[in-house]
């Protein structure tokens, strides 16, 4: 994907959802490479913030209720092409579960630990160093 398609392709906002000692990974419907889990995460709309809309999709997606406590950083993904803002967000109500069955097909609550299980190829690094430091194992 060339840089200018990349630009014009809405960016994404990457949920990294922390609780009780364990981060929340999804599985997409639509296979995307070796993951068998991934961050929560949607399109970012026209006018609106990261912050906002990692609110918003983790909300539509699992029902869950969080606030973004931490941007950790944005590169264009190395594999899709996409601009991704990484958010840190902590859980203030519900309980998460698969509300879009369009686009999720299963979540977990995941220890430090398990998490190469679902991502093989490891994490962005600002991400991987949120995690080694909040979810001490």
């Amino acid at each position: 994907m060339t840089q200018q398609a990349a630009e014009e392709l809405p960016g994404i906002a990457a949920e990294i959802v922390v609780h009780e000692g364990r981060v929340l990974l999804v599985r997409r419907r639509a296979s995307e490479g070796q993951l068998s889990g991934q961050f929560q995460a949607g399109k970012i709309e026209p006018g609106e913030s990261p912050e906002a809309a990692a609110v918003r999709e983790t909300a539509e997606e699992t029902g869950l209720g969080v606030v973004a406590v931490e941007f950790l950083g944005e590169r264009v993904h190395p594999t899709t092409g996409r601009l991704m803002s990484y958010m840190a967000c902590k859980v203030v109500s519900g309980t998460a579960e698969v509300m879009d069955t369009d686009e999720l097909d299963a979540l977990a609550w995941v220890a430090l630990a398990e998490i190469p299980e679902y991502v093989p190829y490891g994490l962005f690094e600002p991400v991987q160093e949120y995690l080694d430091s909040t979810l001490k194992s």
